[in-house]
């Protein structure tokens, strides 16, 4: 199991034990963490699992595709150049101790 941590906009912050191969999308929604809401299931179609992934681990995740980079681009709180969709990184062990932070609004 590998440890992430997700921070809300308020400062809230759950770790949780992932799988690996599990998005982070299905880590949040089935750990229950409030912030990430994945109405589309995973599909990239919706950006309710925007999150701001911390810059140390950037480097460690696949490229952004074109599909995400056009979903973040409708996001309901700001982009910034470390937003991801949950839904598009799948958990790997070099994401060990990943921390997630969250925006103000998915919707």
């Amino acid at each position: 199991m590998i440890e992430i941590t997700f921070i809300s906009a308020v400062g809230t912050v759950q770790s949780v034990q992932v799988a690996p191969g599990i998005s982070l999308m299905q880590a949040a929604t089935s750990h229950g963490i409030d912030g990430i809401v994945g109405e589309c299931g995973g599909s990239a179609m919706c950006a309710t699992c925007h999150c701001y992934i911390d810059e140390a681990f950037i480097d460690k995740l696949p490229p952004i595709s074109a599909v995400e980079n056009e979903m973040l681009e409708a996001t309901a709180s700001e982009r910034l150049p470390t937003s991801r969709l949950g839904c598009q990184v799948k958990v790997t062990e070099a994401l060990a101790g990943l921390i997630i932070r969250l925006p103000e609004t998915q919707v």
